[in-house]
């Protein structure tokens, strides 16, 4: 049969979101078994008896139930946890791949002390005894020299057991400079505090809405629980519901929609604010909710009236007024519609004023806290730990504030700003003594990796807790491998998004592969290394006492099931919802009122040297975390994507006519921040003037599978501070493309 170009490639969108949801997606061909089969370190099990575990995967935000299938001691396959919340039987590829992680060539195998220049890969091999002792005198010196405030730690996450002890460390110790890595999670708490009054996750009842507007939201290109959303978007299908994709690029998720609105790029707050002038002028809006349960609706009433008619939104967004006001229209007669954003997997932060836009849109049609909309979740609080002891040293250095100037005068609501940490550090204004990293990649996933790098490169006391050989580790001091997610114990709370309160057990599949610890027993055995307050604060012998005191009479259900539902939770009634000073949701408010007015994001670089705006985007084939593509994963990559070595840029075909570039020929890609050499790919769904290249490669780290395979994006697009929050705004950079 012959299949026309057309047709593979609606086959190949349609393929990759169905066989991500089989328990085995990668039945590609029989030679890439062969190829994996002949790895050194494949693992072969012997024959023996066959086993299964449950656990849950922490290599990806989406948190899933996983079932691992052992030969005896050896796990050879991972599937789904049936019933498992979110998941429920199926699983990403990169869970699927996992195991090529665990037995792979890339774990750091012992504790391991730098003996050359950074980024040298000079490393020996030290005791767990002596890497402590070292990694204590180092803390204690800082400690003594009155400057406890200059120990900065970098986690992947703040929920859970182990990033709490993390902080609960740094608080005894007299640091308030916990940090995790940023994400759409950071504006949308923010978003949610400002409008609703409280510290809360934003949650989506998406399965039962008829009507799901995404302002770029990638729901089968990894936002949010990936798996879940697949299956979500299945079920809104087989129920006719209505996905309607606004984005610049034709994603897997704007192909699979039922309707794409193409955007120019970084105006979808601008749009939001069209959508609300129509909803409001022609009297749509949930009369109800209005009238009863928000405050300062007649002043956001007037801006979207005064400033935001479909003719000026079309100037700004390139969307013509029928089509914005049919949307409109559409978005607000649907009986459950749901607004999100959060571009692509929502690994970046973007902008308050998009979130504050989009997220005012539900509250115009009253589906907050509603059957198919948007829930404010509040956030876990079973760790229910004393007070922490503080000494003078302690209690000096918590007293000096943040060093990244979240919850200054500045940015008074924000609670991590990390993209603003490398500046600082270059300036002077942040001295970092130590900095202490697990599950966290900075050198390869934040914006201007140079900056970083080098930022970096000025600490003078780095420690990593990494499992594996990364970008962040490979300039780090001393390294103090934890257990992979496969070898530990660990709770899991619900993934941003999931509307219920969930907590899941990871637990030891295997015993531990090589010479590692938890990191929950590592910061424990440091605490008590350095005594005092700081022992005290930490007093549990080891992390897994630490774990089943936390989880009290929830432990036995997470040990049996793998999992525990809080059954009793119901999503708050309007009338008890908000926690403002209204006791209203907020359309305005002082603190929104002070906030920067809603100005697309200005990217750096001049039109004139920089003619092309150029896009990051996201994919399900690449991991673009702080965990590296397994081997496997490198494989399904479409070499329109990556061939060979070589990373690809997507360009419009009639810009890339304009500037003489033929389909794969070598081309120079510039911003104000880097260059590189790249392919060039002719792409029909990328509106002219706009190029795009994907999260994920470029990794210098590793092993030979992943390591210098394509560009890493974030070296060519550089951070942009969001007035409103501090936050990084960036949506992309000015570029300009030219014949190699």
């Amino acid at each position: 049969m012959k299949i026309a170009r057309r047709s593979f490639l609606s086959f190949l969108i349609g393929g990759a979101a169905g066989t991500a949801l089989t328990p085995l997606p990668w039945k590609l061909t029989d030679d890439l078994s062969i190829w994996s089969q002949n790895w050194p370190w494949t693992p072969v099990p012997p024959k023996g008896a066959a086993n299964q575990v449950n656990s849950v995967c922490s290599l990806c935000p989406g948190g899933c139930g996983i079932t691992v299938r052992k030969i005896d001691e050896r796990a050879v396959k991972i599937e789904g946890m049936d019933g498992y919340p979110g998941n429920d039987g199926s699983l990403c590829t990169l869970c699927l791949a996992g195991l090529q992680l665990l037995y792979g060539p890339s774990r750091v195998q012992a504790p391991m002390k730098r003996v050359g220049k950074r980024g040298e890969g000079r490393w020996q091999k030290i005791s767990w005894e002596q890497a402590l002792e070292e990694v204590t005198a180092k803390l204690s010196d800082l400690r003594a020299a009155d400057a406890p405030e200059t120990l900065v730690a970098l986690l992947g996450s703040d929920r859970g057991t182990v990033p709490q002890l993390f902080n609960r460390f740094l608080t005894a110790y007299g640091s308030p400079n916990f940090f995790r890595t940023p994400s759409i999670q950071d504006t949308y708490e923010l978003a949610l505090f400002l409008m609703h009054g409280t510290r809360s996750m934003a949650s989506f009842d998406i399965e039962n809405s008829d009507f799901v507007l995404s302002f770029g939201s990638g729901m089968i290109d990894g936002w949010g629980s990936s798996v879940r959303m697949f299956k979500a978007k299945s079920k809104l299908r087989d129920a006719n519901a209505t996905v309607c994709q606004i984005e610049t690029r034709l994603s897997n998720t704007a192909a699979k929609s039922d309707k794409w609105v193409s955007i120019n790029p970084g105006t979808e707050a601008a749009l939001a604010l069209g959508l609300a002038h129509v909803i409001i002028k022609e009297a749509r809006y949930n009369q109800d909710f209005i009238t009863n349960y928000t405050n300062g609706f007649n002043k956001f009433q007037q801006l979207v009236l005064e400033q935001y008619s479909p003719s000026n939104v079309t100037m700004v967004t390139g969307i013509d007024p029928e089509t914005i006001t049919s949307l409109a229209r559409s978005f607000a007669s649907a009986r459950h519609p749901l607004a999100i954003c959060g571009r692509g997997q929502g690994a970046t932060p973007g902008s308050l004023n998009e979130f504050i836009a989009v997220h005012a849109l539900n509250a115009l049609v009253g589906n907050i806290n509603q059957k198919g909309g948007i829930w404010a979740m509040p956030e876990p609080d079973y760790i229910e730990w004393p007070d922490v002891p503080m000494d003078a040293v302690a209690a000096n250095g918590m007293q000096k504030g943040r060093m990244d100037g979240a919850g200054s005068q500045n940015f008074p609501h924000s609670r991590y700003l990390l993209n603003r940490l490398p500046d600082m550090i270059h300036s002077g204004e942040a001295t970092i003594g130590a900095l202490m990293v697990i599950g966290s990649n900075p050198v390869h996933t934040l914006p201007d990796t140079p900056k970083v790098q080098t930022a970096l490169d000025k600490i003078p006391y780095i420690v990593s807790l990494s499992s594996f050989m990364d970008e962040t580790t490979q300039m780090a001091d001393i390294i103090l491998p934890n257990h992979t997610n496969f070898e530990r114990y660990q709770d899991v709370p619900a993934p941003e998004g999931l509307p219920q309160p969930i907590i899941g057990l990871s637990q030891p599949i295997v015993e531990p592969q090589f010479n590692t610890r938890h990191a929950g027993d590592i910061i424990i055995q440091l605490a008590q290394s350095l005594g005092g307050n700081v022992a005290e604060a930490l007093a549990w012998g080891d992390y897994e006492t630490c774990l089943q005191e936390t989880l009290g009479d929830k432990w036995d259900m997470l040990s049996e099931q793998g999992f525990w539902v809080d059954e009793s939770f119901n999503i708050g009634a309007w009338g008890e919802a908000f926690e403002t000073d209204s006791g209203k949701f907020e359309f305005t408010n002082a603190a929104i009122n002070r906030l920067p007015l809603f100005n697309p994001i200005n990217l750096d670089g001049s039109s004139s040297e920089y003619p092309l705006v150029l896009l990051p985007y996201d994919s399900m084939r690449i991991s673009a975390g702080h965990i590296g593509n397994p081997a496997f994963l490198m494989k399904t990559i479409e070499d329109t994507v990556l061939k060979g070595n070589s990373g690809f840029v997507e360009i419009n075909p009639q810009t890339a006519a304009s500037l003489g570039l033929a389909q794969g020929a070598k081309a120079i890609i510039s911003t104000p921040t880097g260059s590189a050499e790249v392919r060039v790919h002719h792409f029909d769904g990328i509106m002219p003037g706009v190029i795009a290249m994907p999260r994920g490669l470029g990794r210098t780290a590793f092993d030979k599978y992943v390591a210098h395979k394509g560009i890493n994006v974030n070296g060519l697009i550089g951070a942009v501070e969001d007035p409103a929050s501090g936050l990084d705004a960036a949506w992309g950079t000015r570029a300009s493309l030219t014949k190699a």
